[in-house]
Order: structure tokens, then C-alpha cells, then sequence
């Protein structure tokens, strides 16, 4: 449909409008929270008034006075057992408890539960045995059973593919009985 004819005063009243338009619609730039930030508006301490700002401060200074006695009083009696009992755990138990590391790769999941099979038979057999699955980032395909100190390897088999045949020969109870006659 085509546009209606304007008439001489209609079109000087449109032009007055248009003009009013023009002057009362500015564009205004888009103010993100972190450009207000940075330009000092938007809760800056500049922004708030006297009362906010007395307030803000009462608060933080509670907080402070809350915080200190539980820092100084809680937390000398805590570092001191502490100590205590790690210092009775290094002695009497360094000589009795060994750690065994079982190194697994990620990439399946026969490897976990594997891993997890020889740790339950290990901590049945050997109850002062402490067992590691993967202390540090695995080796992919790896499937090892080690002392911590790297010593001694009972098993170790590296760049595995699948079906992983070797891993899953493995027999668990001849494993954790070469481990134990290992430790005497």
C-alpha cells in the first residue's frame, strides 16, 4: 500500500516533531559494571554518602576484632597437637608402615578397577600397608606396582594397547603375595 499524501501543515507539524524527537532522543553509550568501575561511578567509596561509608567501616572493624581472637587463641593450640601427633606418628609407625605406589593410566577403565583390586588385597594381607593409586600424573598404557622409594618394582608393565590382554592376565593373589614375602 502506498504512503498517504502529506498536506502543507501536517508536514510542518511533523517537522516540528521530528526536531523535538531529534533533540530529546540522544544515543547513550552502553556502560558495562566494569567500565563504571574503572571510570569511579558504581559503588566506588567516592559515590557512597558519609553514613554508608561510617557503617561499611563499623563493620569491617567487627569483623577484624571477631577474627583475631580465634586466630591467636585457636590456632597455637591447634598447630601444637598437631605437631604432637605427627611427631608420635613418625616415630613409632616410620618402621612398621611401608607405601606402595600402583601407577594406572586413565584411558580405560579396566585399569581402575585392576588398580582397585590389588589395593583391597594388599590392605587385607598387609594392614600397616599404606597404598597409593596415581600420587602423580599417570603414564599412558602404564600399569605399575612399586615401592614409593622406586626400589623395588613388582610389576610393571608400560605402553599397553588394547584389549590390554597382559594387564588383565594379571594374577592378583600371586601379586600381592610376592609383595608380601617382599616385605619380610
Amino acid at each position: 500500500m502506498a504512503p498517504r499524501k502529506r498536506n502543507a501543515a501536517g508536514a510542518e507539524r511533523e517537522a516540528v516533531a521530528a526536531k523535538t524527537e531529534t533533540t530529546t532522543t540522544t544515543s547513550s553509550m552502553r556502560v558495562t559494571r566494569s567500565a563504571a568501575l574503572r571510570d569511579g561511578g558504581l559503588n566506588s567509596p567516592a559515590s557512597q554518602s558519609p553514613a554508608k561509608k561510617a557503617r561499611a567501616a563499623k563493620k569491617k572493624a567487627k569483623k577484624e576484632e571477631d577474627v583475631k581472637p580465634e586466630a591467636e587463641t585457636g590456632d597455637d593450640d591447634l598447630e601444637k597437637t598437631k605437631e604432637v601427633s605427627e611427631v608420635e606418628k613418625t616415630d613409632g609407625s616410620e618402621s612398621k608402615t611401608r607405601t606402595v605406589v600402583i601407577e594406572h593410566c586413565k584411558q580405560c577403565n579396566s585399569f581402575k578397577t585392576k588398580a582397585n583390586l590389588v589395593k583391597d588385597e594388599l590392605e587385607k594381607a598387609l594392614p600397616d600397608v599404606r597404598v597409593l593409586l596415581n600420587p602423580e600424573k599417570p603414564r599412558r598404557g602404564c600399569f605399575e606396582v612399586r615401592e614409593e622409594d622406586g626400589e623395588t618394582t613388582y610389576i610393571s608393565l608400560m605402553n599397553l594397547k588394547r584389549p590390554f590382554k597382559p594387564m588383565k592376565d594379571i594374577n592378583v593373589e600371586e601379586l600381592v603375595s610376592n609383595i608380601v614375602n617382599g616385605s619380610k
